[in-house]
């Protein structure tokens, strides 16, 4: 079976930028989640061998979430400025490692990926791995064929959800996480859910009733929620969209254009010297001794200007 790797980019790099310490390039720029990344594309890339490939990212721009719910994510503090200058850099890191960057004003790296599966979920003998900082395209897992693999400590070891680990974590199918977020909300996103509802009253009703829809059309079978759950029905829906991902984002893709073509062990060598990541030299990709004189005769040439 061939694989597709989709990596929420946003995610991780916020991932490696608080796990790891800070880091300079020679230059003393921000590196530490630059770093972090490559070192985890370095891992994947020679471990798990997808046969395609793509990274999204998040847009500046508001959202269409942001524009229906202006609270929405409104607690989070702003982004440092060392943390924004590495979130620009990273797209030329994935163009060095060769892999397509897809990005589409008012939606989130989320919705990108969500609408890549859409895509693609039906393709014969392909499965889907989601390569990500956080647990919201869970609901995007199908069996063993759409997974989610996320960092588990620091950004190194991770943990691989199917449907059945999701149904081990919470009780409820995949599909069913957006209903879950309608009833308790996600503080992480300030979506806000029906107040009183906890993770295990809502896993407990969703067992029962599937959905929100389902739910509501039988309201009267749940006498001690009823009051509660008819004042923020309004809420529960629209929490329920909030935390949905669109899947339906315009992209113009084929399989084959994802196709991963492992990147020069040059190009990669000479990217990395300029930041100053020696350590990754050494664990990326293969060159060929030609290339390492080449690189020296650069280096030296480069050297010899300085001092004129």
């Amino acid at each position: 079976m061939k694989t597709l790797f989709l990596i929420d980019a946003h995610a991780l790099i916020h991932r490696a930028f608080h796990a790891l310490p800070p880091l300079t390039t020679p230059e003393g720029e921000p590196a530490g989640a630059i770093y972090g990344i490559s070192n985890t594309l370095i891992k994947l890339l020679k471990e798990q061998k997808p046969d395609y490939i793509a990274a999204a990212f998040d847009r500046p721009e508001p959202t269409f979430r942001k524009e229906l719910f202006k609270d929405y994510k409104a607690h989070r503090p702003p982004a440092a400025d060392e943390l924004i200058h590495q979130i620009i850099k990273a797209r030329e890191l994935f163009e060095k490692f060769n892999i397509s960057i897809f990005e589409k004003p008012r939606f989130e790296a989320d919705d990108i990926i969500g609408a890549l599966v859409n895509k693609f979920k039906k393709e014969k003998g392909l499965k889907i791995t989601i390569l990500t900082g956080d647990l919201d395209t869970l609901q995007l897992i199908k069996k063993d064929r759409v997974v989610v693999q996320t960092p588990k400590r620091g950004i190194s070891e991770t943990t691989l959800y199917n449907e059945k680990a999701v149904i081990d974590r919470y009780g409820l199918a995949p599909s069913q996480l957006p209903d879950y977020k309608g009833l308790v909300g996600d503080p992480s996103d300030n979506i806000p859910g029906v107040p009183g509802i906890g993770p295990k009253t809502a896993s407990k009703i969703l067992k029962k009733y599937r959905t929100l829809e389902n739910l509501y059309k039988k309201i009267n079978e749940e006498p001690k929620l009823t009051e509660k759950l008819l004042n923020y029905k309004e809420q529960a829906f629209f929490s329920k969209k909030l935390a949905t991902i669109y899947q339906d984002v315009p992209l113009e893709v084929n399989l084959k254009d994802l196709a991963f073509k492992p990147p020069e062990g040059k190009t990669l060598t000479k990217y990395f010297a300029g930041l100053g990541f020696q350590s990754l030299i050494k664990r990326s990709f293969s060159v060929s001794n030609d290339e390492k004189r080449s690189l020296k005769e650069e280096r030296d040439n480069t050297t010899e200007q300085s001092l004129l």
